[in-house]
């Protein structure tokens, strides 16, 4: 008896340790705590198509439901910073303040979660827990936008939301009433959120009806294209966690309202093959070759089949849509946005996507620093908190709101 109990147990063992495994690149910061975080994310994943493929509920509500669960778990920090759930022009926000009140004017943040635009939960966990964060070490007043999510809504929705919230909140009235200085306003978002940070900067950018404007950005691992994805980093990190090339693809579906049965055709990049002569108009603002150093293109070759699928363009115009895809701006766009702060890391498909926007930036004459680790990924700075607390991701938090407290 004991050694059939021993039989199953090493079984059960070999099959956990079996489906927790998978190969990582050697510099990733904490690999085996990284795949174990994976393989629950993977679990939860499977759990939706399960759900969504038998009609019991749509994939995205069951991977969110497991989120809030979890992040709900999660212990609040800096207690001490005072919130307040509030409307901004109808969009729901929640403000965080230091405490005291000693007629000073703060700076201020206002933060944009990511998720894909389908995931997270702004006021709970880990966005929680940055956003206190930087209240108290900015000593600032911190906004974040609870926009609504795909598949309740899609593009542009999150987009006007999140400019709708920013014109709010930029008026002098507002600003006065939270006692912030008009002159130090800065907007930050991570992944999905630097996506909508990025094209909420360039809007107020150009918009000469908004007299405050922001005076830096923070972009952390954004997402800023969907016409290539077969950069160098989608390449070399296709299979890497959290955030695979699949994944990314079906975000960008979900978010544009579009067929998920076409993602292979994104990943295969039929959507903007050689017969379209697309790249003729875009070329320029996401070729890699020229706008990426030399390091990171290694030995990868731009992928563009020669026959692709057109109605893909046709079906889906917003993926030609600078407030969808912000690398996509004009150059007297990028003119006006305010100095950068964009976090890239090693190992993240979206790792060109932020350097591109950096690079391209850069040539428009905005002011950029370029924070790259070597040991990132995806998602690293949500998981710096508890119970994950990756080293990468601490490191990250720490270096950009060091970042701000120095410029803003």
């Amino acid at each position: 008896m004991m050694k059939l109990l021993g039989g199953i147990t090493l079984l059960l063992a070999t099959a956990v340790a079996f489906y927790i495994y998978i190969p990582l690149p050697r510099t990733i910061s904490e690999p085996w705590k990284l795949m174990v975080l994976d393989a629950t994310f993977r679990g939860v994943v499977m759990m939706g198509d399960v759900a969504h493929s038998l009609g019991l509920s749509h994939r995205v509500y069951v991977i969110n439901s497991a989120i809030v669960s979890f992040e709900s778990l999660v212990p609040i920090t800096n207690q001490e910073i005072q919130i307040e759930d509030i409307l901004f022009d109808g969009v729901h926000v929640r403000v965080y303040q230091p405490p005291g009140k000693d007629g000073k004017l703060r700076r201020s943040v206002m933060f944009i979660h990511g998720g894909g635009w389908a995931l997270g939960a702004p006021k709970l966990g880990s966005y929680d827990s940055l956003c206190r964060q930087m209240a108290a070490d900015l000593d600032a007043v911190v906004v974040t936008v609870d926009y609504r999510m795909a598949p309740d809504v899609h593009f542009p929705v999150q987009y006007d939301e999140c400019v709708r919230a920013a014109k709010h909140f930029l008026r002098p009235e507002v600003l006065e009433k939270y006692s912030v200085d008009p002159e130090r306003v800065a907007v930050c978002g991570d992944s999905a959120g630097g996506n909508l940070a990025a094209a909420v900067a360039q809007r107020i950018g150009i918009d000469n009806t908004t007299t405050v404007k922001f005076k830096l950005q923070v972009l952390v691992y954004p997402v800023l294209q969907a016409l290539d994805f077969n950069t160098a980093s989608y390449q070399q990190n296709h299979n890497v966690p959290i955030l695979y090339r699949r994944l990314m693809a079906r975000f960008w579906l979900e978010y544009l309202g579009a067929d998920l049965d076409l993602v292979h055709s994104l990943m295969i990049n039929n959507h903007t093959a050689q017969d379209q002569n697309l790249m003729s108009l875009t070329h320029s603002k996401l070729d890699w070759t020229t706008l990426l150093p030399k390091r990171l293109i290694k030995n990868y070759k731009p992928v563009f089949p020669v026959i692709g699928s057109p109605g893909i363009l046709k079906d889906i115009p917003a993926l030609l849509d600078a407030r969808a895809a912000p690398l996509l701006a004009e150059d007297k766009v990028l003119r006006m946005v305010p100095r950068a702060y964009i976090m890239t890391g090693e190992h993240d498909v979206l790792r060109d996507d932020g350097m591109m926007y950096a690079r391209r930036l850069e040539l428009a004459g905005v002011s950029v620093t370029n924070e790259h680790y070597e040991d990132g990924f995806h998602g690293c700075v949500s998981f710096a908190f508890w119970p994950c607390y990756f080293s990468v991701g601490i490191r990250a938090v720490h270096n950009y709101i060091a970042w701000l407290d120095e410029h803003l």
